[in-house]
């Protein structure tokens, strides 16, 4: 986990504080005690294969490599194994290479980051925010779902967060999850009051983007909301962020403010609306 950790919070793109000055607090501070506060995070969401982000990874590229006869399907991780440069070295015979960041709204701290240890000149796709068969799938998971257990009071969207720095110098990032909650919004049919958009698992002292999905949660609590479903569009498969975060410590945060019932939708994970979509978003990829 401290390996992991230096990688990630090392990276200069996820924090944009000045070598000089960060370093020092990550190594001398940081990685002293977040490690064993992940592991104790990680620990609730552990599953017997593994990483629950990395066995989504892993079937959604298997299920892909169906969908794509003729292409090589390769799936790598950011930070840790498998490495992107492993990934690359196992295509180097191909002729052609597309590579799909799995962040469906551009940000500089993700999508630049991939971009920064690739050769220069590799094609890779920027985002996938508003793409007609992204927002298709996410649509088709949560009327499912309703389907099956009818629909909630309030839906919350919630996105993971960035610093409200980074948007002021005019990352996309923001634009692009408002305008995801807003096509998905229109494809569910839901009114304004019918929805909130948030953004979480904000890190250190610094101003977040806002509204906070917590305050949301807990505004909602307050107001005695007999149902919230929460759904997090920006993540195409379940993970740390979306089990133990908003699964565990929304429900506490909801219903400890006094809210009643509280469900959260699973990721897009190996949806096959999703998987679908994925094979024509890399179609669609000039």
């Amino acid at each position: 986990m401290r390996t992991y950790l230096a990688e990630f919070l090392g990276d200069p793109r996820v924090v944009e504080i000045p070598r000089f000055i960060w370093l020092p607090i990550l190594h001398g501070i940081i990685l002293r005690r977040r490690p064993a506060q992940s592991a104790a995070k990680y620990a609730k969401v552990w599953t017997g294969e593994g990483s629950p982000l990395m066995v989504h990874t892993r079937r959604q590229a298997e299920l892909l490599r169906g969908m794509l006869p003729g292409m090589r399907v390769e799936f790598a991780m950011r930070y840790g194994t498998p490495s992107i440069a492993s990934a690359l070295e196992k295509l180097a015979s191909c002729d052609a290479l597309l590579v799909v960041p799995m962040y469906p709204q551009f940000a500089r701290s993700t999508t630049e980051s991939i971009r920064d240890v690739l050769p220069k000149g590799t094609r890779m796709l920027e985002d996938f925010h508003d793409h007609p068969a992204y927002i298709s799938a996410l649509a088709t998971l949560v009327l499912e779902d309703w389907a099956g257990h009818g629909q909630p009071d309030v839906l919350v969207m919630s996105f993971h967060g960035l610093p409200q720095r980074s948007i002021e110098r005019g990352d996309p990032y923001f634009r692009h999850c408002m305008k995801t909650a807003e096509l998905l919004a229109a494809a569910l049919q839901l009114e304004n009051k019918r929805f909130r958009v948030g953004f979480q698992s904000r890190f250190g002292p610094a101003k977040w983007i806002q509204p906070y999905t917590s305050d949301i949660l807990t505004l909602l609590g307050r107001d005695q909301t007999k149902r919230v479903d929460v759904f997090c569009p920006g993540f195409v498969a379940d993970c740390l962020e979306t089990l133990e975060e908003i699964a565990m410590e929304g429900r506490e945060i909801f219903q400890h403010a006094g809210g009643r019932e509280y469900r959260t939708l699973p990721c897009l994970n190996e949806h096959p609306a999703w998987i679908e979509g994925l094979a024509n978003i890399v179609r669609s990829t000039p």
